[in-house]
């Protein structure tokens, strides 16, 4: 079985002998040379590292960290076929040990093969099939390539990060993949060329912008367009409607997609811009996110973010939530909107956070103090034989209803108020009660 296995892995006519006529267009379309490839000129320009490691022939690990369809499985086939490499390719989701031990093994038996192994969707391996892979790597027995959708920092081990060369791939634009689109509709030997179906660049366009920068899907879709199609037809904009009315943005409830839109959400609202919070905001609800998860944000923010400034917003928040319970969607996103633009355009303060702040450090640096007895509960008869209470000034007794009186044996200030919205008034009267109070002590 291992020896069927290991002939089958590294028999030089396997990979000719394949019949690509049925894969999907994306496959057949795989650019086969790096000059092929199209966008991600950060990482292929003239004098940038990966190009010299891959002339020099000198890489040991590779990993490719971007969303879907940008080109991560690209890369590792042209650098196994420009290195003449064997290109050996599994999916840590469809893997499993066994597998992985009988791939190494085959690889340490024919090093002249170099083996280069891809590992699409790298973060799916646990962290003991990830330790598998680490004195192979360490030893040149492989060349691994691994591709990944979510933070290496997060989800790779330390060990294989850091023996990795790590490279971010981004998001193709709408022309790079409309580009893409023309040429396979044009492409007689692996593309559609032969159906003679005709599409305007201004429609290859529109598909493109369906598809947020995703080649795989956009390519997968012209075929699908395409084969509907008698050939030598035109393709309308009517043609295209079904893919619009089926559009599925890219948003991965609990990973990264929804960790970073949920931070431009809140960055949004912080920084004053409501037209961007907004559209973070209706992102996270196209891809399904709960609208209590963005709720509860809203309420977050309104203290953390506003706070002080305009002491309305956090019961406007928590409407907002209730709101979410109580109506649900579609509705309750109009209360969102409702809270969002409100939040995003109030006056901001981080004053109370950074009071809390404050406090917590002080408590941490510091011997908790004593409640002064003045301040102490006396309504026990026994409370009251211990003297606790004795002294308090009743502070409605007195004008303003400050009395001079400390409420710690050793005060300390933690809030220094803001000067935005309502709470340049705070300011004014803390200043002021700070003076009555000062005054009141040089009198007694």
């Amino acid at each position: 079985m291992a020896e069927s296995f290991q002939d089958s892995l590294f028999n030089s006519d396997s990979a000719e002998q394949v019949d690509t006529s049925r894969k999907p267009l994306a496959a057949r379309m795989r650019p086969r040379t790096m000059s092929e490839i199209i966008g991600q000129i950060h990482l292929l320009k003239e004098g940038t590292l990966l190009p010299k490691l891959i002339q020099s022939d000198r890489f040991g690990s590779l990993l490719f960290w971007g969303p879907p369809g940008c080109g991560k499985t690209t890369f590792a086939s042209v650098i196994a076929q420009e290195t003449n490499s064997r290109f050996v390719k599994i999916n840590a989701v469809l893997s499993n040990v066994a597998e992985l031990k009988q791939i190494l093994l085959s690889a340490r038996s024919n090093p002249s093969a170099r083996t280069v192994l891809f590992i699409d969707e790298l973060h799916r391996f646990n962290k003991a099939q990830q330790d598998l892979l680490l004195p192979d790597v360490e030893e040149g027995n492989i060349r691994l390539i691994g591709a990944t959708t979510h933070n290496p920092g997060f989800y790779i081990i330390p060990p294989l990060v850091s023996r990795s060369h790590l490279f971010k791939l981004k998001s193709l634009s709408e022309e790079q993949v409309a580009l893409a689109l023309e040429r396979a509709l044009h492409d007689d030997e692996r593309g559609l060329g032969k159906r003679g179906v005709k599409i305007s660049p201004e429609l290859l366009l529109d598909l493109a912008k369906l598809c947020d920068g995703d080649m795989r899907r956009a390519l997968n879709a012209l075929e699908v367009v395409v084969e509907s199609m008698e050939a030598g037809h035109e393709v309308s904009e009517s043609d295209l409607e079904a893919f619009a009315s089926e559009r599925q943005i890219r948003y991965d409830a609990d990973e990264d997609e929804h960790y970073n839109t949920a931070s431009a959400f809140i960055k949004s609202m912080r920084g004053g811009d409501p037209d961007s919070a907004l559209y973070w905001m209706a992102k996270m609800l196209a891809g399904g996110e709960d609208p209590r998860f963005i709720a509860r944000r809203l309420v977050i923010l309104a203290s953390e973010d506003v706070g002080m400034a305009d002491p309305m917003a956090l019961p406007l928040a928590i409407a907002a939530k209730e709101a979410c319970e109580f109506v649900g969607q579609p509705e309750c996103e109009l209360n969102l909107a409702h809270a969002v633009i409100y939040l995003a355009t109030a006056p901001k303060s981080n004053s109370a956070t950074q009071a809390l702040g404050n406090v917590k450090r002080f408590f941490g640096d510091n011997a908790v103090q004593d409640v002064p007895k003045w301040l102490q509960d006396s309504h026990s008869k026994v409370s009251k034989e211990m003297g606790q209470g004795e002294g308090y000034l009743y502070s409605h007794e007195f004008p303003e209803a400050i009395s001079g009186q400390d409420y710690m044996l050793n005060p300390q200030q933690f809030y220094s108020p803001g000067a935005s919205g309502r709470e340049k008034f705070v300011s004014e009267r803390l200043r002021y009660w700070k003076e009555l109070k000062s005054q009141i002590k040089t009198q007694n």
